[in-house]
């Protein structure tokens, strides 16, 4: 068993909070994203399981054992950073078997393990070659390689792709889910990319200033954000914010009304820019700007003097300057406190 328990975990740097006492349970062979903006504090939280920074106050165990007064080279973990860290003067095999030999396995077993990291990433032909003789996938693939030889029970990963152009990194994201099912490894993966973060994560800690906000599955955090932050973070684009009149259990927003929570003094409606369609009934905008984007266009309206974006069938004409009428989908109307930011149990 290979879970890791984060109990009350505090970082400060002087006057500063990093991190307000995190609480985090992360399942055995879980895949679990770390996902915020620069600053969150989310790779401060990843190297205190590391054990490359020491939590102010708070615990962290691995598998039942505390381990936050461990060294990092007992604690069962590997590492892959941003940046590749791999040797220049060791070839492909060498660099891959660095830990191993630190571990002082037998030669057979190091070519065995070797072999066997190699194949899951697709880099056995290139086990001869240096680094220098590498592109920059090749070159993240052996740092991986590397940090599975040694078979972790835990494996960190600080923005591992976001080196890589785009293409490569869609392409080392479906590479790397399925390696990491395979090696049954726990791992905690921290990015800014919420793509990265939706694709792979079995689930995702979405971080704010030093706190984790939300901690769900992908589809969760993105259909039932736990706060007006996670709504307008997750989403390309994100979501649609408009205030809203209360009237017992009706709502007036933009001039159209829909049915609300009641009992409650003030409110704000939120939607999906892919959860409103055009009708003859619904917000009435002015058209900013169309977006052309293949399979859809991004619409950009002006709604009640608040910027408004939709995501529209390609086939639908809209023009700029042109007046639009849109309907949500009551089922994925979305409500929050304007107050606190929190979430507002769903209408059903």
């Amino acid at each position: 068993m290979a879970d890791i328990e984060i109990k009350r975990v505090e970082k400060r740097f002087g006057h500063h909070a990093a991190l307000h006492a995190i609480d985090l349970h992360i399942r055995d062979q879980e895949f679990m994203v770390l996902l915020g903006a620069s600053g969150c504090g989310k790779t401060t939280l990843l190297r205190i399981v590391a054990g490359l920074e020491t939590a102010t106050s708070g615990e962290v165990a691995i598998g039942g054992r505390r381990v936050d007064q461990l060294p990092p080279r007992s604690r069962g973990i590997a590492m892959v950073f941003q940046n590749y860290a791999v040797f220049p003067h060791m070839t492909v095999f060498e660099n891959i078997a660095f830990g191993l030999r630190m571990a002082k396995l037998e030669n057979g077993e190091i070519e065995r393990r070797v072999k066997r990291v190699a194949g899951l990433m697709h880099i056995e032909q290139l086990l001869q070659r240096y680094s220098g003789q590498l592109s920059g996938g090749q070159r993240q693939r052996v740092a991986v390689a590397r940090a599975l030889a040694v078979e972790p029970a835990v494996l960190l990963m600080d923005e591992p792709l976001s080196n890589l152009d785009a293409l490569l990194r869609l392409e080392m994201r479906a590479e790397l889910k399925g390696v990491l099912q395979e090696s049954k490894t726990t791992t905690i993966y921290v990015t800014h990319d919420q793509v990265e973060a939706m694709s792979l994560a079995d689930r995702i800690a979405v971080m704010h200033e030093g706190h984790i906000v939300q901690a769900a599955s992908a589809m969760e955090v993105y259909s039932h954000p736990a706060t007006r932050f996670v709504g307008s973070f997750i989403g390309n684009p994100p979501m649609n914010f408009l205030p809203a009149t209360l009237s017992n259990d009706t709502a007036e927003v933009a001039g159209y009304r829909l049915p609300a929570p009641n009992g409650l003094t003030a409110i704000e409606f939120a939607i999906r820019p892919e959860d409103v369609e055009p009708a003859n009934d619904g917000f009435h905008g002015k058209v900013r700007v169309v977006e052309p984007l293949g399979p859809h266009q991004l619409v950009s309206l002006d709604i009640a003097g608040q910027l408004f974006r939709a995501v529209l069938d390609n086939g639908f004409t809209v023009r700029p300057g042109e007046a639009l009428t849109l309907k949500p989908k009551l089922d994925r109307v979305r409500w929050f406190d304007p107050k606190t930011g929190q979430a507002l149990a769903p209408m059903h």
